[in-house]
């Protein structure tokens, strides 16, 4: 499945959106992908996460023991991708603005994760979860995303596995195109959310 595919799955599922919205990085975009409409189909979701496990069986020379997701974006694809790779699939979550590991999960060192994002714009919340996944001893051999919305140039600090890779514009709030200042700004993601 290529990028056009990818993208022509958000936009039949109405999750591919034009305006001017915040993204988690706290950058600005005149498109968002509203990824909670395309996990919303679980029939999508199992198509394109299929697709992206065949990526990633392709691309890693050591396969994982484990799915770890980023909360709350990460959960589903995750979830997905451990039904696809036949691999348990748990999550960590923000406390005190920090992942962990909660409700009972744990991993050892001796542990092989791949984590499991929606979509990667900057790398900041995939850098931190696997932070937070190394401090427990276990080893994180790359990342899997459906989308990268950096183009390539996010830096994770492992192997980034994308489904699709574009580089959608993306500004800082103080240096925006005229056309996207005129606009009110709107903020669909869900990083901010009480925890």
């Amino acid at each position: 499945m290529d990028t056009q595919a990818v993208l022509e799955e958000f936009r039949a599922a109405g999750a591919l959106l034009e305006g001017h919205f915040i993204l988690s990085s706290g950058l600005r975009s005149p498109v968002f992908l509203q990824k909670a409409k395309v996990f919303a189909d679980a029939a999508r979701t199992g198509k394109l996460c299929a697709a992206l496990a065949d990526k990633v069986c392709g691309k890693l020379d050591e396969l994982p023991d484990i799915i770890v997701s980023p909360a709350v974006g990460g959960i589903v694809p995750g979830y997905e991708m451990g039904r696809q790779m036949a691999l348990p699939a748990i999550y960590v979550e923000r406390e005190e603005g920090a992942f962990r590991l909660r409700r009972g999960f744990e991993l050892s060192p001796d542990q092989k994760v791949l984590v499991v994002e929606d979509i990667v714009t900057t790398g900041l919340s995939s850098r931190e979860c696997i932070d937070s996944i190394k401090a427990t001893g276990a080893s994180v051999l790359a990342e899997a995303c459906l989308i990268d919305r950096s183009g390539g140039k996010a830096d994770v600090g492992v192997p980034l596995i994308a489904l699709a890779s574009v580089e959608f514009p993306a500004y800082a709030a103080d240096d925006l195109p005229p056309e996207l200042a005129a606009q009110p700004a709107v903020k669909p993601g869900s990083r901010g959310l009480a925890q």
